[in-house]
This record gives structure tokens, sequence and C-alpha cells, in this order.
């Protein structure tokens, strides 16, 4: 009788465990499943945008429009073509002095995207990690997360000024997808602006061992009438290591401008 009464509690409790979810093997298969998928392509190194010369047929200099793929200017409307106008930049051939420039990063405010790649040519470290890709720059030692685990972006997002950032894997080509900004930020040295419904995608592709092409296309139906954007060469540096370069340590970062005579 208490072998019957064993065997009959065993086996109710094995129909039990049977009929109980198994979170850890049902939950985000996807999330799962991405993470332990190797990246197509390693794009890993120390990267630094091209100094090779900006091409002749181009107007405008690598401070003007750095991200345009046209010799036209971005189709601004006419909200922000008024915000353009007040823009006063401190590079490029509309620039001023330090002190009469209103740029966001002079009082070392984040640079945002797609414009912290411009800033002074500061080097990126990228790095292949398991479900994402991690952007480490010089520049303020800002860190980027590019998450490629499968997940969407959270829901109302608050803005920020790096926004958030998925990825996901199209043959040998990381194309990142940006959002949930605030408005806080100029897209390149020039001073185009931006709204919080700011939408930037990059695709990102290491076309030969020393090479990183990135190229940007920037959706801001309240600041631009259509897309727009451009293309970026970065050269691979082999041996180099990230420096410290502390924006608040130069009390603003005109202070390092000009303590650094031009920069790098």
């Amino acid at each position: 009788m208490l072998k019957w009464l064993l065997g009959l509690t065993l086996s109710a409790a094995t129909a039990l465990a049977i009929s109980l979810p198994i979170p850890a093997q049902t939950s985000k298969p996807n999330v799962a499943k991405a993470q332990a998928a190797p990246p197509p392509v390693d794009l890993s190194g120390v990267w630094r945008r091209s100094r090779r010369p900006p091409d002749k047929a181009r107007k405008y200099t690598i401070y003007e429009l750095a991200f345009s793929i046209t010799n036209e200017k971005p189709p601004m409307t006419p909200w922000a073509e008024e915000k353009f106008k007040a823009a006063k930049p401190n590079v490029g051939p509309n620039s001023v002095s330090i002190t009469e420039s209103n740029d966001p990063i002079l009082k070392c405010f984040p640079p945002g995207v797609p414009r912290i790649y411009l800033v002074r040519g500061e080097p990126v470290e990228i790095e292949n990690l398991p479900g994402r890709v991690l952007m480490l720059f010089e520049y303020d030692h800002f860190v980027r997360n590019i998450y490629t685990d499968g997940r969407e972006h959270p829901k109302d997002l608050p803005g920020t000024w790096m926004g958030d950032s998925t990825g996901k894997w199209e043959g040998d080509t990381l194309v990142v997808d940006t959002v949930g900004f605030n408005d806080k930020t100029w897209l390149d040295n020039d001073g185009h602006p931006h709204t919080e419904d700011l939408h930037v995608v990059e695709r990102l592709r290491r076309v030969n061992h020393d090479t990183l092409t990135i190229d940007t296309t920037i959706e801001d139906p309240k600041a631009y009438t259509k897309p727009w954007g451009g293309h970026a060469i970065y050269e691979l540096k082999p041996g180099w290591s990230l420096g410290e370069m502390i924006c608040a340590d130069n009390v603003t970062y005109g202070d390092m401008q000009q303590k650094s005579e031009g920069g790098k």
C-alpha cells in the first residue's frame, strides 16, 4: 500500500512538473539566439576618421555638412532654417570666435549622434560582445551600447543626448537604429538642428581589414523635408589605445580647443 501511494505521488509530481512552464527555456528566444550567434564580421579595433583629402568636386569642407552626400544642403523646413541661421559654429567656413559661438559642445554638453564622430577627429574603439556592439569614444569617454540581441526600443523613451541604439546584421553590415533623442544637440559642426523626432540609421561595414565605412541617414520630418545623410571613412589604427580626454578638466571644451592649437 505504501509503495502504491509513493508511486502515485511521484507520478502526480512528474505530471505537474511537465505541465508547468519553464521560463528559462521559453522566455525571449530571439534574444538568447542572438547572444549565442557570433557576429558575421568583427568590427573590433581603434578607428579614426580618414584624413584623406576631400573630393575636390564638392563645395563643402570636412566641417561643413560633413554627412552630406551631395552638393545640396539638407532640405530644411522653415523651423530648421531659422534655427540654422541662429547657429554660430566655431569651426568651418562660417565660424566665429569661441566667445561668440553658441555651439553646445563648447559648454561640454554631449555631442549626440551623429556628431560624436566629428568632434576633433577623436578615435573610437569598437568591440564585439555577445548581444551588443560597444563603442568607446576617446572624447570625454562616451560609451555607446548598440544592442544586437533582438530587442526593440523601449516604449515612451525620455529624450537623451545620445539616444537609444539597437542593431542588426544584414550580411557583413551592422545596421544601427537610434531614436529617443532630446533636441539640444547639433547634427554636425555647421549647426544643423533637429527635434526630438530625430531618427538616425547608420550602416557600418568593414570593407577590408584596415577600412571601415559608416553611411548615415538622418530622418526628422519636423526639421527636414526628406531624409539626408552621408558617407564617412575610418582607418584602423593598430597599436593605438584611447587616451584620456576629459572636457570638464579643461573648464570648457573651448578652453581645451585653445590649448590644443586646433586639436589632433
